[in-house]
Order: C-alpha cells, then sequence, then structure tokens
C-alpha cells in the first residue's frame, strides 16, 4: 500500500496546471467596457415571438373589426336580430381562398383549426355586411366589403355561377331558343307564341261597338239556359225545338315541327308523342305556341326527352307563372339516367354467363 501511494503521489507530482491572474470583480467597478451589447429594437407587433405573426396580426384585425361592426350595428339597432327576422334574410354566399393560398400570403404554414378560426371570422363579418346591406346602410357594408376583399377569390363570380341556368333570352320576333338534352341526343328549340289570324282579328274588330254607339245588352248564363218567350202563345215555351247545345270553341291552330316534319311524322310512337307534349298539357298552354326544332343523336326515347325538356324550359320564360308548375313535375331538369355500360366478363351491364361446372 506504502509503494503504491508513493507511485501516486509521484504521478500527481508532475502534473503541470494552467497559472491565471485573477481578478475580482469589486476591482472592476468603474471601468468602461470597450464594447456595449447592443440594444434590440422593440418589436412592431406583440405577437412577434409567436412565430406567426402575420397570421395572428390578421386575426386580431378581423376580431376588431368585428367589435366594432357589432357595436355599430347596436347602435342602429340591427341587433340583436329575431330569428324570424334572420331566416327572412336574402342568401348571401362567400367564396373564402383555401388553406394554401392564405398560408401563402400570411407566410406562415396554417393548420385546419386555425384556417377554421379566421374563416369563422370572415364570416361573421360576411353576416354583418349582409345585414347592412338589408338595412341600407350602403357605407357600412362598404367599409366592411373593403375588408373582406383580399380573402376571396379573384373568380368569385365564375364560381357562384356554376349549377344555375342562363336565362333564356328573347329575339326581335320575340322566338325563344332553348336546348334540351337527353342520353345521346341534343334538342335545339324555337318557341313563338300563336299569331291571331286575319280572320280572326277581323271578326274580333266587328264584334267591338263604335265609338258613341251602344253595346247590346250581355245576357247572364242562367237567362241563356232558358227558352226564349214567344210573342204570343203560352208564355215559357217556343214553338220550334229546343237547343241546348254548346258554342263550338274555336282552336287555333298550332304546328310542333322536328327536323322540318309535323310531331307525327317524326314521332311514330304515341308514348314519345305524349312525351314531347306533356309540358304544355301540365301548363295548361296546349295550343298556344308554335315549336320548330332540330334534334340530333340518339333513338326516339333520347330525343323526345331532350325536345320535351327544351319545350319547358321556353314555356318558363314565356309564361313565369308556370315554372311552379313545371319544375314540380321534374320537366325543368335533365334527366340524367343512361345505359349502363358493358362490363368485362358479363354478357351486359350485369348480366353473367351461364355458369357449368363441367
Amino acid at each position: 500500500m506504502n509503494i503504491a501511494r508513493q507511485i501516486a503521489g509521484g504521478a500527481f507530482r508532475f502534473r503541470a496546471y494552467a497559472t491565471a491572474a485573477y481578478v475580482p470583480p469589486a476591482s472592476l467597478e468603474g471601468m468602461q467596457r470597450a464594447r456595449p451589447p447592443p440594444i434590440k429594437p422593440k418589436p412592431e407587433s406583440p405577437t412577434f415571438y409567436s412565430g406567426r405573426a402575420n397570421y395572428y396580426d390578421q386575426l386580431l384585425a378581423l376580431e376588431d373589426a368585428a367589435k366594432q361592426t357589432k357595436h355599430a350595428l347596436q347602435e342602429l339597432q340591427l341587433l340583436p336580430l329575431p330569428r324570424f327576422a334572420q331566416q327572412n334574410l336574402p342568401p348571401l354566399q362567400a367564396v373564402w381562398k383555401n388553406k394554401d393560398d392564405l398560408a401563402e400570403i400570411m407566410e406562415a404554414n396554417l393548420t385546419t383549426s386555425r384556417y377554421r378560426r379566421l374563416i369563422g371570422q370572415l364570416n361573421q363579418l360576411n353576416e354583418y355586411r349582409r345585414l347592412a346591406e338589408v338595412a341600407g346602410h350602403m357605407d357600412l357594408a362598404v367599409r366592411i366589403q373593403h375588408i373582406l376583399e383580399m380573402f376571396e377569390r379573384e373568380n368569385k363570380d365564375a364560381i357562384l355561377a356554376r349549377g344555375k341556368s342562363k336565362p333564356v333570352k328573347f329575339d326581335q320576333y320575340g322566338r325563344t331558343y332553348t336546348v334540351g338534352r337527353r342520353k345521346e341526343s341534343t334538342a335545339r328549340v324555337w318557341t313563338i307564341a300563336v299569331q291571331p289570324s286575319a280572320d280572326e282579328q277581323a271578326g274580333s274588330s266587328s264584334t267591338t261597338p263604335a265609338q258613341g254607339e251602344l253595346a247590346a245588352p250581355v245576357s247572364t248564363p242562367q237567362e241563356s239556359l232558358l227558352p226564349s218567350q214567344p210573342a204570343t202563345g203560352i208564355p215559357g215555351f217556343t214553338s220550334g225545338p229546343l237547343s241546348l247545345a254548346p258554342a263550338p270553341i274555336k282552336v287555333p291552330t298550332t304546328n310542333i315541327l322536328v327536323n322540318g316534319m309535323p310531331l307525327v311524322d317524326f314521332f311514330p310512337h304515341l308514348i314519345d308523342r305524349e312525351r314531347v307534349v306533356r309540358p304544355f298539357r301540365i301548363a295548361g298552354l296546349l295550343g298556344a305556341y308554335n315549336v320548330f326544332a332540330l334534334v340530333r343523336g340518339g333513338g326516339s326515347t333520347g330525343q323526345s326527352g331532350a325536345l320535351a325538356l327544351g319545350i319547358a324550359k321556353a314555356l318558363a320564360a314565356h309564361v313565369p307563372e308556370v315554372e311552379p308548375m313545371l319544375r314540380k313535375a321534374k320537366l325543368l331538369k335533365r334527366d340524367p339516367r343512361s345505359v349502363e355500360r358493358k362490363k368485362t366478363g358479363r354478357a351486359k351491364a350485369r348480366k353473367a354467363y351461364t355458369w357449368v361446372k363441367r
């Protein structure tokens, strides 16, 4: 043990230590530093240290705008709004930018929760804008619109116009041009109201009394059904035969031409003709319009369905009052049904071949 201690002591005897002058802290008092530490500038935004300063700045600005708008609407006695009044407000659709576009603007990655929080504030401001527009305070609505423009898509009008049918236009002759489709068939339809003939116009003008003349007294329906009173004889009876036949009804002549042919010649099957005439029957406008159509593609079923859709669109444009009836009868919507394609390994779309065990 003693030898081991001597060896260990000898090992530590030749170990070198670094020597440095130690200066106590008290002696450094009053001495000026050569390089003072740089002064850090104060951040412009309190959200600087959050890592998403632009996002939180925009969110705080939207929250502040929502609070100010709500206070202004409360002063105008537009808030709180009863539930029945909220339900009667016109619908207002907004098309906001997606998460990637907003992340590029704010220069930060947006999670789904942060994106939903931002969209919630935008929807709240949009509701306030709709309320201001309905109440007639356009200045407030315009100010809110300036805030929301930077968050809306550039093609907002095109997106909102999707799925909406374009209004049917009338030409200089009062005709409408509509297009109907069914399966592989397409029908282009021109529709015009029936014009009264020259004889009908002359008859209506001849029956109209001239200016200054007295019109003949009009008898009531009850009086017209009673037999005429003779000049002499038993009252209430006539010498001639009694006739109660109804007056003839003049039906105007209308034409439905398909590819230059009458409807009966172009569609030999009754069910196809009934499908074409069905919009007129439901709208109660049978014999009121002339139709000229050009159909292409498909068979008789597809062509008749396409023609019926084009006629229904034209009737809704000529007489807007019948549009609810046609829509309820599902005549203003294209029939999406079509033949299902044949599948590989099957006889038809779904029919399988006969299975034989051996």
